[in-house]
């Protein structure tokens, strides 16, 4: 019965947002942009906020909860005023609008530049495989071990799925999309880990909602210098509530703000690095990448196991996810594998 509760709910979101995109595409493009199409937009926004709510299964929810709740409404926030991935463009069919809008893709405009340890799709897929299995040990496995194979596995997870997204991008709408990350194991710095390697798709979206509009605003009252600072803190706090708003629809439960925490712990180490950066560079001075790479991804792991992951580990959300993807293997096993070994066998 659950299951039929959650294909249902999953019809209603999706027929929710493919009207509300419509409603986007054929009707609020004709309004000029500005705050008057960011008006027309505040339906749609509240409608995305609300959707996850329908679901139960904690991994369904976060996914539409990061999909549509979070960057779907800040595409379209950007939309607002002709900006963005969504900006008007007579020839982006209904097809390439929605899918830009509702999937984590970036759209590759320059030739990537090759991995130098590349870990291809399957390999993205064993691996997280692997780490998953490790739950039916954790018992017998150290806490601070546990915590680093959650590093592991968000980052798999996260990989798998996006990849994901653009084979279906490029496969529905002929949409060539750029690597959801650039290698963030080999960071040398804050900077480089944030702004060019993990997690680009929201990168690129804070940076476009956030930081530029923050950092001009700043501009006028402290002047292009100290601009910067503020900016990057308030992008970091934006990005710490909106994975608050995530950890809630997975858990339902209160935030705890330790996520908050950690971004903003970022965003002032951030700060810190460019201050350091500034000063040390008229000296023409800088750390070897053999220092800082171990340095910076240190940081992020350590702060990680110390803020990120306790709230979601308590809540057991990880626990309910690993256990719905199991659930979805043991389905697949069953319903598509089974069978056709044994119509296989019979054609022997």
């Amino acid at each position: 019965m659950r299951m039929e509760g959650e294909v249902r709910s999953l019809i209603t979101i999706g027929l929710s947002v493919l009207a509300s995109l419509c409603y986007s595409y054929f009707i609020v493009s004709k309004i000029p942009k500005g705050k008057l199409r960011l008006l027309s937009l505040l339906p749609i926004f509240s409608i995305f906020f609300t959707l996850p709510l329908l679901l139960s299964s904690s991994l369904l929810t976060g996914i539409t909860g990061l999909f549509i709740s979070w960057l779907a409404t800040f595409k379209l926030a950007l939309f607002a005023f002709d900006l963005g991935p969504l900006a008007a463009d007579p020839s982006k069919s209904l097809p390439v609008f929605v899918s830009i809008a509702c999937l984590p893709i970036k759209i590759k405009k320059n030739q990537h530049k090759p991995l130098k340890l590349p870990l291809n799709f399957a390999v993205k897929v064993l691996g997280f495989g692997v780490f998953i299995g490790f739950y039916d040990y954790k018992e017998l496995i150290h806490p601070n071990i546990f915590l680093g194979v959650l590093c592991c596995q968000v980052f798999l997870f996260l990989e798998v799925n996006f990849d994901l997204c653009n084979s279906l991008a490029k496969s529905t709408a002929g949409l060539e999309a750029e690597q959801p990350s650039d290698e963030p194991y080999l960071s040398t710095s804050l900077q480089d880990f944030w702004g060019r390697r993990w997690n680009l798709m929201v990168t690129n979206l804070l940076r476009q909602t956030v930081y530029k509009p923050l950092k001009s605003a700043a501009e006028k009252v402290v002047g292009k210098r100290l601009s910067p600072p503020p900016a990057v803190v308030a992008t970091f706090v934006v990005s710490g509530l909106m994975h608050e708003l995530l950890f809630y629809y997975v858990t339902r439960a209160s935030p705890s703000w330790e996520m908050t925490c950690f971004f903003v712990l970022h965003g002032l180490c951030l700060v810190v690095e460019l201050g350091l950066k500034s000063l040390f560079s008229r000296q023409q001075w800088r750390l070897h990448p053999a220092v800082s790479a171990p340095l910076t991804v240190g940081f992020v792991v350590v702060t990680s196991f110390w803020l990120f992951f306790p709230p979601l580990v308590r809540a057991g959300a990880f626990d309910r996810v690993v256990a719905e993807i199991k659930f979805c293997f043991e389905l697949v096993r069953e319903k598509l594998l089974t069978p056709l070994n044994t119509t296989m066998l019979k054609n022997l």
